[in-house]
């Protein structure tokens, strides 16, 4: 697979007729050959990518149904969620096969080494996403189908093709994708939106760009040899730190709002605070290391992880805050 480079430095879509790469040369998956070709296009939807975002879709739906909704909608969200999610994704990996195949981190993916040809991973994706899309519309509701097709268009046309290679706020609002579960569980359930869904959604958008950035600094070569801008690349690590902060400041704002809006109960309130004035002090000690204010490594990737340990627990308490006798 050829690639050429712009003039103004952008990596270029790389060429549809390209050569394919040997087969000597993709790593060989364990199994036979069906169990081979599975598993790459498995690898295509980034599937610990899905598991973190469907973690947020059950519990929203429980505070939407104000208890355990049917396990047949829950089960058939899911289904719809993952297909959806997992086209997108492999959307993206299309798109952006140029600058993966740079990036030590993604160059053996599927689409870079060239165990799936170009055509073959954009209609993969496109059967998926036609497919859930149908699915919420047939099984679900036309607005959980709509709210689908809104995150599909966002992340792919939205953050793939348009924000990542230009803005280093790439992950900021592309991350609107990534918040669009609550949407679309709490619309499976109800049928429309809330001003509770709008909080939970906005938890998640003020949680992305504390829980990606650490991620982009720990891979900045790999981002800075492909010409992506994301925020680490193009400013020093007390800037983002900084952001960090801000946003972690204004996530948590939006995770006790979450109080009034739907009627949590005291124990949602201090587990949020907890929580989040946890997750508030690592992204604020990760800022005194970058400033020299304090010694150690920046410890970017434990702030990641923690990141993910703080959304899984809080929407955990929002689902058993629902089933609280008072």
């Amino acid at each position: 697979m050829r690639t050429s480079h712009l003039t103004n430095g952008q990596t270029a879509r790389p060429q549809e007729d390209g050569p394919e790469v040997p087969a000597a040369d993709v790593e060989q998956r364990p199994g036979g050959w069906f169990m081979r070709r599975a598993g790459a296009y498995v690898a295509l939807t980034k599937p610990r990518v899905i598991e973190l975002l469907l973690v947020t879709t059950v519990p929203t739906m429980i505070l939407a149904a104000d208890g355990l909704p049917s396990f047949w909608l829950i089960v058939t969200t899911l289904i719809g969620g993952a297909g959806a999610a997992g086209s997108a994704n492999a959307f993206n990996m299309w798109w952006d096969r140029d600058i993966d195949q740079v990036m030590n981190r993604t160059k053996k993916r599927p689409l870079a080494t060239g165990e799936i040809t170009p055509r073959a991973g954009l209609v993969f994706a496109s059967i998926l996403g036609l497919l859930s899309l149908a699915w919420f519309a047939l099984v679900i509701n036309w607005a959980a189908m709509w709210l689908t097709l809104g995150a599909i268009v966002i992340y792919v046309v939205g953050y793939t093709m348009i924000l990542k290679r230009r803005t280093p706020q790439n992950i900021v609002w592309g991350g609107i994708a990534g918040c669009m579960p609550v949407f679309i569980g709490w619309a499976s359930v109800t049928g429309g939106l809330s001003w509770a869904a709008l909080a939970l959604f906005g938890i998640i958008f003020f949680w992305t760009p504390p829980h990606y950035w650490p991620l982009s600094i720990k891979f900045k070569k790999d981002y800075a040899a492909a010409n992506v801008p994301m925020l680490p690349v193009v400013s020093d690590d007390k800037r983002v730190a900084a952001e960090m902060v801000g946003y972690t400041i204004a996530m948590i704002a939006c995770s006790l709002l979450l109080t009034p809006l739907a009627g949590m109960s005291w124990v949602y309130t201090v587990v949020a605070a907890v929580l989040g004035g946890w997750f508030l002090w690592s992204t604020i000690a990760m800022l005194r290391r970058a400033q020299g204010k304090a010694e150690g490594k920046l410890g970017a990737m434990k702030v990641f992880h923690g990141s993910i340990t703080y959304l899984s627990l809080l929407f955990v308490a929002v689902a058993v805050d629902v089933f609280l006798p008072f």
